[in-house]
Protein backbone atom coordinates (compact mmCIF):
# COMPACT_ATOMS: atom_id res chain seq x y z
CA UNK A 1 0.00 0.00 0.00
CA UNK A 2 1.33 3.44 -0.93
CA UNK A 3 1.96 5.88 1.90
CA UNK A 4 1.49 9.62 1.96
CA UNK A 5 4.54 11.46 0.69
CA UNK A 6 5.80 14.87 1.84
CA UNK A 7 7.23 16.95 -0.97
CA UNK A 8 9.25 20.16 -0.68
CA UNK A 9 9.17 22.06 -3.95
CA UNK A 10 10.86 25.22 -5.15
CA UNK A 11 9.83 26.92 -8.35
CA UNK A 12 11.40 29.91 -10.05
CA UNK A 13 10.45 32.18 -12.90
CA UNK A 14 12.08 35.19 -14.50
CA UNK A 15 11.30 37.57 -17.28
CA UNK A 16 12.08 40.91 -18.87
CA UNK A 17 9.44 42.95 -20.64
CA UNK A 18 9.14 46.33 -22.30
CA UNK A 19 5.96 48.19 -21.39
CA UNK A 20 4.75 50.72 -23.97
CA UNK A 21 4.00 53.32 -21.32
CA UNK A 22 5.99 55.89 -19.41
CA UNK A 23 7.72 55.11 -16.13
CA UNK A 24 5.15 56.61 -13.72
CA UNK A 25 2.23 54.99 -15.57
CA UNK A 26 3.92 51.58 -15.48
CA UNK A 27 4.85 51.81 -11.79
CA UNK A 28 1.30 52.83 -10.88
CA UNK A 29 -0.10 49.89 -12.82
CA UNK A 30 2.29 47.30 -11.38
CA UNK A 31 1.67 48.64 -7.88
CA UNK A 32 -1.88 47.33 -8.11
CA UNK A 33 -0.90 44.04 -6.50
CA UNK A 34 -4.36 42.47 -6.56
CA UNK A 35 -5.10 43.35 -10.17
CA UNK A 36 -1.96 42.04 -11.82
CA UNK A 37 -1.83 38.77 -9.87
CA UNK A 38 -5.39 37.91 -10.83
CA UNK A 39 -4.14 37.61 -14.42
CA UNK A 40 -2.14 34.57 -13.27
CA UNK A 41 -4.04 31.45 -14.48
CA UNK A 42 -3.55 29.70 -11.11
CA UNK A 43 -4.61 32.65 -8.96
CA UNK A 44 -7.98 31.98 -7.33
CA UNK A 45 -8.13 35.12 -5.18
CA UNK A 46 -6.01 37.95 -3.78
CA UNK A 47 -7.17 39.77 -0.66
CA UNK A 48 -5.84 42.77 1.26
CA UNK A 49 -5.55 41.83 4.93
CA UNK A 50 -6.12 44.04 7.96
CA UNK A 51 -2.35 44.54 8.23
CA UNK A 52 -0.77 47.31 6.16
CA UNK A 53 0.96 46.06 3.00
CA UNK A 54 0.07 42.40 3.73
CA UNK A 55 -1.86 40.39 1.17
CA UNK A 56 -3.31 36.90 1.14
CA UNK A 57 -2.81 34.95 -2.07
CA UNK A 58 -4.98 31.92 -2.76
CA UNK A 59 -3.67 29.80 -5.62
CA UNK A 60 -5.36 26.65 -6.86
CA UNK A 61 -3.81 23.93 -9.00
CA UNK A 62 -4.93 20.44 -9.93
CA UNK A 63 -3.09 17.16 -10.29
CA UNK A 64 -3.33 14.96 -13.42
CA UNK A 65 -6.49 13.38 -11.98
CA UNK A 66 -8.09 16.84 -11.62
CA UNK A 67 -7.86 16.85 -7.81
CA UNK A 68 -7.44 20.40 -6.40
CA UNK A 69 -4.56 21.68 -4.30
CA UNK A 70 -5.04 25.03 -2.57
CA UNK A 71 -1.88 26.97 -1.73
CA UNK A 72 -2.14 29.97 0.59
CA UNK A 73 0.50 32.71 0.73
CA UNK A 74 0.77 35.71 3.02
CA UNK A 75 2.87 38.34 1.31
CA UNK A 76 4.26 41.71 2.34
CA UNK A 77 4.66 44.26 -0.43
CA UNK A 78 7.18 47.11 -0.26
CA UNK A 79 8.78 49.47 -2.73
CA UNK A 80 12.19 51.11 -2.97
CA UNK A 81 13.23 54.08 -5.06
CA UNK A 82 16.40 53.34 -7.03
CA UNK A 83 18.61 56.43 -6.99
CA UNK A 84 22.14 57.17 -8.20
CA UNK A 85 23.19 60.35 -6.42
CA UNK A 86 25.91 62.80 -7.48
CA UNK A 87 29.21 62.44 -5.63
CA UNK A 88 28.62 65.50 -3.48
CA UNK A 89 25.67 63.73 -1.82
CA UNK A 90 27.36 60.39 -1.11
CA UNK A 91 28.05 61.18 2.56
CA UNK A 92 24.88 63.19 3.19
CA UNK A 93 22.16 61.81 5.44
CA UNK A 94 19.28 60.71 3.17
CA UNK A 95 16.84 62.82 5.20
CA UNK A 96 18.87 65.92 4.36
CA UNK A 97 18.92 65.39 0.60
CA UNK A 98 16.50 67.76 -1.21
CA UNK A 99 13.48 66.05 -2.75
CA UNK A 100 14.20 67.53 -6.17
CA UNK A 101 17.70 65.99 -6.13
CA UNK A 102 16.22 62.57 -5.43
CA UNK A 103 13.63 63.00 -8.18
CA UNK A 104 16.21 64.18 -10.73
CA UNK A 105 18.48 61.20 -10.00
CA UNK A 106 15.90 58.42 -9.70
CA UNK A 107 16.71 55.64 -12.16
CA UNK A 108 13.89 53.26 -11.29
CA UNK A 109 11.80 51.60 -8.64
CA UNK A 110 11.88 48.15 -7.05
CA UNK A 111 8.64 46.42 -6.07
CA UNK A 112 9.30 43.73 -3.47
CA UNK A 113 7.09 40.80 -2.42
CA UNK A 114 8.22 38.64 0.48
CA UNK A 115 6.78 35.98 2.74
CA UNK A 116 4.99 37.23 5.85
CA UNK A 117 4.74 34.64 8.68
CA UNK A 118 1.18 33.73 9.57
CA UNK A 119 0.05 33.59 13.18
CA UNK A 120 -2.29 30.70 12.33
CA UNK A 121 -1.50 27.25 11.00
CA UNK A 122 -2.37 27.11 7.33
CA UNK A 123 -1.45 23.55 6.40
CA UNK A 124 -4.50 21.27 6.29
CA UNK A 125 -3.37 18.22 4.30
CA UNK A 126 -6.66 16.36 4.74
CA UNK A 127 -8.39 19.13 2.81
CA UNK A 128 -5.45 19.62 0.41
CA UNK A 129 -4.59 23.09 1.73
CA UNK A 130 -0.92 24.03 2.06
CA UNK A 131 1.15 27.10 2.94
CA UNK A 132 3.41 28.61 0.32
CA UNK A 133 6.21 31.14 0.62
CA UNK A 134 6.90 33.61 -2.15
CA UNK A 135 9.73 36.07 -2.72
CA UNK A 136 9.92 38.38 -5.72
CA UNK A 137 11.47 41.57 -7.00
CA UNK A 138 10.28 43.66 -9.93
CA UNK A 139 12.80 46.21 -11.14
CA UNK A 140 11.13 48.98 -13.12
CA UNK A 141 13.32 51.36 -15.15
CA UNK A 142 12.69 54.07 -17.75
CA UNK A 143 13.86 52.62 -21.05
CA UNK A 144 13.28 55.01 -23.92
CA UNK A 145 10.72 57.71 -24.61
CA UNK A 146 7.34 56.37 -23.40
CA UNK A 147 8.86 52.93 -22.81
CA UNK A 148 9.61 51.19 -19.50
CA UNK A 149 11.62 48.04 -18.81
CA UNK A 150 10.38 45.58 -16.18
CA UNK A 151 12.52 42.73 -14.80
CA UNK A 152 10.82 40.09 -12.66
CA UNK A 153 12.56 37.48 -10.47
CA UNK A 154 10.16 35.22 -8.54
CA UNK A 155 10.70 32.22 -6.25
CA UNK A 156 8.06 30.11 -4.52
CA UNK A 157 8.53 27.40 -1.88
CA UNK A 158 5.76 24.94 -1.05
CA UNK A 159 5.77 21.91 1.25
CA UNK A 160 2.83 19.62 0.63
CA UNK A 161 1.60 16.06 1.09
CA UNK A 162 0.78 13.77 -1.80
CA UNK A 163 -1.85 11.17 -1.10
CA UNK A 164 -1.78 7.84 -2.97
CA UNK A 165 -4.85 8.77 -4.99
CA UNK A 166 -3.01 11.80 -6.35
CA UNK A 167 -0.03 9.86 -7.64
CA UNK A 168 0.15 8.26 -11.05
CA UNK A 169 3.95 8.07 -11.40
CA UNK A 170 6.61 6.47 -9.16
CA UNK A 171 7.87 8.26 -6.04
CA UNK A 172 11.49 8.57 -7.20
CA UNK A 173 10.33 10.18 -10.44
CA UNK A 174 8.05 12.57 -8.58
CA UNK A 175 10.87 13.73 -6.32
CA UNK A 176 13.32 14.26 -9.17
CA UNK A 177 10.81 16.11 -11.33
CA UNK A 178 9.11 18.28 -8.70
CA UNK A 179 11.34 21.37 -8.77
CA UNK A 180 11.86 21.32 -12.53
CA UNK A 181 8.16 20.76 -13.11
CA UNK A 182 7.15 23.50 -10.70
CA UNK A 183 9.54 25.98 -12.32
CA UNK A 184 8.20 25.07 -15.76
CA UNK A 185 4.61 25.61 -14.59
CA UNK A 186 5.51 28.90 -12.88
CA UNK A 187 7.36 30.23 -15.92
CA UNK A 188 4.45 29.35 -18.17
CA UNK A 189 2.00 30.98 -15.75
CA UNK A 190 4.15 34.13 -15.52
CA UNK A 191 4.35 34.42 -19.30
CA UNK A 192 0.57 33.99 -19.59
CA UNK A 193 0.06 36.59 -16.85
CA UNK A 194 2.08 39.22 -18.72
CA UNK A 195 0.33 38.40 -21.99
CA UNK A 196 -2.98 39.00 -20.21
CA UNK A 197 -1.65 42.23 -18.68
CA UNK A 198 -0.85 43.45 -22.19
CA UNK A 199 -4.54 43.22 -23.11
CA UNK A 200 -5.37 45.51 -20.21
CA UNK A 201 -2.39 47.86 -20.02
CA UNK A 202 -1.49 48.14 -23.66
CA UNK A 203 1.39 46.79 -25.69
CA UNK A 204 4.00 44.72 -23.80
CA UNK A 205 6.82 42.81 -25.46
CA UNK A 206 9.68 40.60 -24.26
CA UNK A 207 12.84 42.63 -23.67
Amino acid sequence: MQKNMEIKATGKSKGEWIFHGDFDETVDYLSNHKKILEFNPFCHQVEKTDIDNIYKWHFRVTDPQNNPFDVIFFIEENQEILVVLPEEYEDVDPDDIPEEVIQDNTIGRKIIWKHHPSEKTIDDPKNYVFEGRAFAEMHVHPHKTSLTKVDLDLKINVKFTLYPAFRIIPERVIRSMTNAGMSFIMQSATDKMFRSISKDFGKIQPA
